[in-house]
């Protein structure tokens, strides 16, 4: 088993350099206090989730069954798949991803959610009420999230500049979709975009010189 001397910890797993700080580790016998086997929870979180894609798959089945020999009419069993889908999606991507970063992670999970509410629109007949106040109440939460993060990390709100840029984008959807005839109450898309460009254009001014600094960095503008 190993130890960092630089954080004074006992390592458990056979890891090469220390989770905490990088450096290398040193190789002894007879340590106590171990440093938690890291390896071992994810291994059991993706025996959890392995155990309820098989289950949730099996129960799938048989809803399918159901829906096709005795509940003709609505194929409801896609809903039910689809939030299975959803919450396997949750468990690989959110909960066992260590990679992508938080904001990506809440993003990915409220426009997957989006989708899944829209398609329960479109199974149980569709009414439009999926995209005439869900999308747009969605990219408005969304919205507010990244100024509520934006004023928890007061020392780092630039670095949402570029969020903030990407929802400008995404809430030109619901305006296409008024120009295409498929969303017809306009006035929560419409401030849903409206909202979008005040916060890019708020950080911007108020931001000033921090702000356009972040802009050129990412666009790699001198």
């Amino acid at each position: 088993m190993g130890r960092c001397r630089q954080c004074n910890v006992n390592i458990l797993d056979d890891a090469q350099i220390c989770p905490l700080c990088k450096c290398v580790i040193e190789w002894e016998d007879g340590m106590e206090n171990f440093y938690p086997d890291i390896r071992f929870r994810a291994r059991k979180l993706n025996l959890a989730v392995r155990i309820f894609l098989f289950f949730a798959i099996l129960l799938e089945v048989f809803l399918v069954y159901l829906n096709w020999n005795y509940m003709q009419g609505i194929w409801w069993s896609v809903i039910s798949g689809a939030g299975f889908a959803y919450l396997y999606f949750i468990a690989r991507f959110a909960v066992l991803n260590d990679n992508a970063g938080y904001r990506l992670k809440f993003l990915a999970l409220t426009f997957f959610g989006i989708l899944y509410v829209i398609l329960i629109d479109c199974v149980i007949g569709y009414h439009g009420w999926s995209v005439n106040f869900v999308l747009p109440g969605g990219l408005l939460f969304v919205d507010a999230a990244i100024l509520a993060v934006m004023f928890l990390n007061r020392r780092n709100w630039q670095s949402y500049i570029m969020l903030e840029l990407f929802m400008i984008l995404l809430s030109l959807l619901p305006i296409i979709l008024i120009l295409t005839g498929i969303v017809t109450e306009t006035f929560i898309s419409a401030l849903a975009f409206v909202v979008s460009v005040l916060l890019f254009l708020g950080t911007l001014i108020i931001g000033d010189r921090r702000a356009k600094s972040e802009l050129k960095r990412r666009f790699h503008v001198r």
